[in-house]
C-alpha cells in the first residue's frame, strides 16, 4: 500500500528513531508498503520518519540510477547491486570516511526543492535486516550519499540541516510555505 509522505513541518521528521528490538509481521508490512511508496514516487531511499512513524527503519534502491554510479562491497568484494537491492535496513549505523564531495540532494518530503550537500565519499554501514541477520557492508558514490541522508532522518536530521548558510537562506521563503502548508496555519 503507498502511503502518505510527510513533508517539512510534520513532527516525525525531526524524531530520532525509536530503535528496533523484534522484526514482526506489522512491521514487515511497514517495510514492503514503504518500498512501495518509494518507488511510487520515484524516490531512491525512504526513512519511517517520512511516513510518520519514528523508528529506526529505511529502505534504499539505486540498482536502476546510471547516471550516478555506486558501488557495494560486502567483506571487501565488489558485489553487484541489482542482488542486493532494495535494503531494507534496522538500526543501521555508518563509519564515515573522511573525504567529502558536494553533490545535488533531493528528498520526498521536500517536494521539488534540491541543494549541494556536503557528504562522505565512503562509507560502512552496520544494520539488522528483516530477516533478524546482521548485516555490513561499504558504499560509495549514489548509495554512500542515500545511506548518509536516510540515516540522517533516522536521527531526526534533515538535507536542510546540512545546506551552507546561503542556500539556506535562497530557500527560506519556500521553506517557510511548506513548513506552513503542513502545520495547517
Amino acid at each position: 500500500m503507498v502511503l502518505e509522505i510527510v513533508k517539512y513541518g510534520h513532527p516525525s521528521l525531526r524524531q530520532k528513531g525509536a530503535r528496533i528490538a523484534k522484526v514482526d509481521d506489522k512491521l514487515r508490512q511497514l517495510a514492503a508498503d514503504m518500498l512501495e511508496t518509494m518507488d511510487a514516487a520515484h524516490g531512491v531511499g525512504l526513512a519511517a520518519q517520512q511516513v510518520g512513524v519514528p523508528i529506526q527503519l529505511t529502505v534504499i534502491d539505486v540498482a536502476d540510477v546510471e547516471d550516478r554510479p555506486s558501488t557495494m562491497s560486502i567483506g571487501g568484494k565488489e558485489v553487484p547491486l541489482e542482488g542486493q537491492m532494495p535494503l531494507i535496513l534496522l538500526n543501521p549505523v555508518l563509519e564515515l570516511g573522511p573525504d567529502k564531495e558536494i553533490g545535488v540532494e533531493g528528498c520526498l518530503s521536500f517536494p521539488e526543492m534540491t541543494a549541494e550537500i556536503p557528504r562522505s565519499l565512503h562509507v560502512k554501514a552496520r544494520a539488522t535486516t528483516l530477516d533478524g541477520e546482521q548485516v555490513e557492508f561499504e558504499a560509495t558514490g549514489l548509495l554512500a550519499r542515500a545511506l548518509q541522508h536516510e540515516v540522517d532522518h533516522l536521527n531526526g536530521v534533515l538535507f536542510i540541516d546540512r545546506m551552507n548558510a546561503a542556500t539556506r537562506t535562497a530557500l527560506a521563503s519556500r521553506l517557510k510555505r511548506l513548513q506552513k502548508e503542513t502545520s495547517g496555519d
